[in-house]
């Protein structure tokens, strides 16, 4: 479900799992950490680019597993999506995405944490935190409101709504847009221009860049924590949960406070 290959000081890390689009249960969270925790300690890997498969980036946390959490049945992997977020987080070389396709949730939050964003032009993007009974995960309570503006980052992250590539480029959520047959090009085009670079220099860059903002990472993840300790398995959260398996939308109307 994760492929790995390298090239060029760069690796790729691929998220292949495409009955699912690429959603993140817990084998792929695991795969994927322990991919970014392994890149993060070759002295061979100077950038990593992150991208999906077929027509997905990835399509966020698999709701099936989120209902068994929220039931307290799933079986946790050994990293997780806690071990996920603080690999990358941490991760210390440059970390380029490449969106081919629909990203949700995670295929859209972790762009928070992209040096560069390169997206197809046929991408689109929805975090349906609201629309599952949830809040913001990722620390993108911080990382949106920095990169998109205040009022853009509260419509993508309050509104469930789709956003397509062009608005995505104009909020700042990508940096180039490019031809889906162009996409994979471009980026290792731009991956090898940092790839030629001192590791170490491109380590220590990054550092400087980083640094004055994690703690405000560290708030912004234990904030987001607490809310989905509150609203995991709440009435809300059931019924969004009820209404995927069911095929239907969510009626939150009759739920008080909801």
């Amino acid at each position: 479900m994760i492929d790995i290959t390298d090239t060029d000081r760069i690796r790729t890390i691929q998220l292949k799992r495409p009955e699912a689009k690429n959603a993140m249960n817990e084998a792929m969270w695991d795969g994927a950490a322990q991919a970014f925790l392994d890149a993060a300690e070759d002295p061979d890997v100077a950038v990593v680019v992150f991208t999906g498969s077929d027509d997905s980036f990835s399509a966020g946390q698999d709701v099936i597993e989120m209902a068994q959490s929220a039931m307290g049945d799933l079986e946790r992997g050994e990293h997780g999506f806690p071990g996920m977020y603080t690999a990358v987080a941490e991760f210390p070389k440059p970390l380029i995405c490449a969106v081919n396709g629909i990203g949700l949730g995670f295929g859209v939050t972790i762009l928070g944490f992209a040096d560069l964003v390169f997206m197809s032009t046929n991408a689109r993007l929805k975090c349906p935190f609201t629309s599952l009974g949830v809040a913001p995960e990722f620390a993108s309570s911080f990382t949106f409101p920095q990169l998109l503006g205040r009022q853009n980052a509260s419509w993508v992250l309050m509104s469930s709504e789709w956003i397509d590539a062009a608005a995505a480029k104009e909020m700042g959520l990508a940096w180039k847009l490019c031809e889906p047959d162009e996409l994979m090009d471009s980026t290792m085009a731009h991956a090898r221009v940092l790839a030629s670079k001192p590791i170490n220099s491109l380590i220590e860059s990054k550092r400087v860049i980083m640094e004055p903002v994690r703690q405000h990472l560290r708030n912004a993840r234990a904030q987001e924590d607490a809310a989905f300790g509150v609203l995991l398995g709440g009435p809300a959260n059931i019924e969004a949960m009820a209404a995927f398996a069911e095929k239907r939308d969510p009626n939150f109307s009759q739920i008080p406070g909801a």
